[in-house]
């Protein structure tokens, strides 16, 4: 059963990513080229851990990034737009 309460694309997009955590996910990695958590952590606006952990893997979930290790460490995740989260860039231009 689809829980959309909308058919309209805009709400739907703004029922996923509207949040304003998200958003600023998506531009630190559009506009300032971060893909580390720590990265996303230096933020001025000081999103929690718990928050970003959670947006982070919700953002994968809808495939707006993809995460990969980037050191033997495998609890150290590199993150980048997929094709799908490049698309919102312009929107938040």
């Amino acid at each position: 059963m689809d829980q959309r309460r909308s058919s309209c694309p805009m709400a739907n997009t703004l029922d996923e990513i509207g949040d304003r955590w998200t958003l600023l996910i998506i531009r630190d990695m559009y506009f300032s080229g971060k893909q580390r958590f720590e990265e996303f952590l230096q933020s001025d606006e000081k999103i929690s851990t718990n928050i970003l952990a959670d947006r982070l893997k919700r953002l994968e979930h809808l495939e707006i990034i993809t995460k990969q290790t980037y050191s033997s460490h495998s609890l150290r995740m590199s993150y980048s737009l997929t094709e799908r989260g490049r698309k919102l860039g312009p929107i938040l231009e």
